[in-house]
């Protein structure tokens, strides 16, 4: 696997050492992770008994030669408002956070790893559960 994009909680899941998500970061060359879900990790940290633990792990994580951290941009805010529109006109609502990381995904052309289900309701997302 070349690149993919992965949700806030593969990284916690990475981060317990989750045999299927370890391996499958194992095989890309690249791994991305949205300014979306930096900001989700850091304020679950927030406050934590391990706050300073997890932000340097973090850290460590975005500092690897392999992973490129993805921000948000007017392309990306194009992507969010198709995708919005879209879950609005079936109904279909999500996580305002995880329209963010979709319009991430679609911007870069990135399958998106998560566990979440719900981004099945985004047409056209590629996405490895």
């Amino acid at each position: 696997m070349q690149e993919l994009l992965i949700d806030t909680n593969i990284y916690t899941y990475a981060m317990k050492g989750d045999p299927d998500v370890v391996s499958i970061l194992r095989q890309c060359r690249r791994i991305g992770i949205s300014a979306i879900s930096v900001g989700e990790l850091l304020s679950a940290f927030k406050g934590g008994p391990n706050e300073k633990k997890n932000r340097e792990e973090l850290k460590q994580f975005l500092d690897s030669p392999r992973v490129f951290l993805c921000y948000i941009d007017d392309e990306t805010a194009e992507f969010y408002s198709h995708i919005l529109n879209e879950l609005r006109r079936t109904g279909r609502p999500i996580p305002t956070n995880d329209i963010w990381i979709a319009s991430v995904a679609f911007q870069r052309g990135l399958k998106l790893l998560t566990r979440d289900v719900h981004f099945s309701y985004i047409p056209g997302l590629l996405v490895i559960s």
